[in-house]
């Protein structure tokens, strides 16, 4: 595989892209992941409740994207999070923080915004690029 060879990742087990992209993309040793909104991927549906909870099933779901492509939350280097109101940056930063920032695991490098709105009226929206360390879809 060329560095510029694209693979796309797919998965049943977090919702499916509903228009003309990748659930994720390998490029080399980086996985590109398109970001998660709170569906049910069982429903495709936003979950019930707030910021928190929208978080953890943002989460899940790139777990379930990262998973397929054999990689695990600790290999992300990357996120970009989308919120609907920066008042929900507390609640929606202490999920984060227990799945991302782990103790004993560096923390991502992160963007935060906050945006005019989200799909489905979703709360946060949350992308991320992770990278295989065995090099196994690049060079590294």
């Amino acid at each position: 595989m060329s560095d510029f060879d694209k693979v796309a990742i797919s998965t049943k087990e977090a919702p499916a892209a509903i228009g003309p992209y990748s659930q994720a993309v390998w490029v080399g040793d980086l996985l590109f992941a398109s970001g998660q909104v709170a569906l049910d991927p069982a429903t495709g549906q936003l979950v019930a409740g707030g910021i928190a909870e929208q978080t953890v099933r943002v989460l899940q779901n790139i777990k379930a994207v990262l998973a397929e492509a054999g990689l695990h939350l600790h290999n992300v280097v990357k996120t970009t999070v989308f919120l609907k109101s920066m008042s929900d940056f507390a609640a929606m930063n202490e999920v984060y923080g227990k799945h991302l920032a782990p103790e004993g695991v560096v923390a991502p490098a992160r963007s935060t915004v906050a945006v005019a709105g989200l799909p489905k009226d979703a709360l946060v929206e949350i992308e991320v690029i992770a990278r295989d360390p065995r090099g196994r879809y690049g060079t590294a």
